[in-house]
């Protein structure tokens, strides 16, 4: 007897969904972090889960101040308070003023996998250990300069200012006196350094510039303050040069002395003494009609 046989479509595997993501997993060995799925699929701002991911990726001791999280994403300053703002509301980061064995008082940054993460016994985490000093690269920049590179720059963009103008990189570091939003990062202010020094070179003094890009700043920036400022210098256009003053040994016409006229006692110029024009040419008809 044959077999039945039947036209009926198979029917799909039934763990496989029919509409959404479907996951292709890689079982990692290295390089990975672990985040809870109550942060990873907190509701609210993608600003605010990217970046606890990414200070859960990094090692104890590395900095996660403001600055050096703006040398990182493409986010600016205000963003990125947001998000902190609202880990530390959350319960994810701890902020501590806590006394060092010397005596100083520093801001400690603690990050919990789970909010609040205390042990059960409740006592707090142990302080991360100092991270070993990096030997100094070249010339130390100022501190008001904030020219170090941020987590994930490589350690190669502060050299780069090297090739840099001093004067260009005084200008944009002594921004953020003026406003504290205009951060820059050592490749940011490497970047925006020949922009200035071209103003500089075109007679534009630091307290123009300073002014040029600082006065009637957006109050929210949509993107690095370092795109800002780019546009400002790109947009603006340069200074008219002064016009060359003239050369000392150009010929001047000569300015010939009044004469006073022998004949009717007129003021002319002339180099020497004697008659003016109407008395040569009347005594030159007198000579020509006691000639003929």
């Amino acid at each position: 007897m044959a077999d039945s046989q039947s036209n009926a479509r198979l029917r799909a595997d039934a763990g496989v969904p029919t509409s959404g993501v479907i996951h292709v997993r890689t079982r990692l060995t290295a390089d990975f972090t672990v985040i809870s799925n109550a942060l990873a699929q907190r509701r609210g701002s993608a600003v605010t889960i990217g970046v606890a991911a990414y200070i859960s990726s990094l090692p104890d001791g590395f900095p996660v101040t403001i600055a050096a999280l703006c040398g990182h994403f493409s986010e600016g300053e205000i963003l990125i308070s947001r998000a902190l703002r609202e880990l530390e509301a959350a319960g994810y980061l701890e902020r501590r003023r806590e006394r060092t064995p010397t005596g100083q008082v520093r801001t400690r940054t603690y990050f919990y996998d789970v909010p609040g993460g205390h042990d059960p016994q409740g006592t707090p985490p142990e302080p991360p250990k100092p991270r070993r000093p990096r030997p100094a690269v070249r010339e130390a920049p100022r501190r008001d300069a904030v020219l170090v590179p941020g987590p994930g720059e490589p350690t190669s963009a502060v050299p780069v200012l090297a090739d840099a103008a001093p004067e260009a990189v005084a200008v944009l570091t002594a921004l953020r006196r003026v406003d504290p939003r205009l951060v820059l990062s050592a490749r940011e202010a490497a970047r925006l350094a020949p922009a200035v020094t071209e103003w500089l070179a075109a007679g534009v003094g630091p307290r123009e510039i300073t002014e040029l890009l600082t006065v009637r700043l957006p109050d929210r920036f949509r993107a690095r303050p370092a795109s800002v400022l780019a546009f400002r210098l790109r947009e603006t256009p340069l200074p008219v040069p002064p016009p060359a003053p003239l050369t000392p040994d150009v010929a001047r016409p000569v300015v010939l002395p009044f004469q006073t006229c022998d004949g009717c006692e007129r003021a002319f110029r002339a180099q020497e003494p004697g008659h003016c024009r109407s008395c040569r040419g009347r005594l030159t008809e007198e000579h020509l009609r006691a000639a003929g």
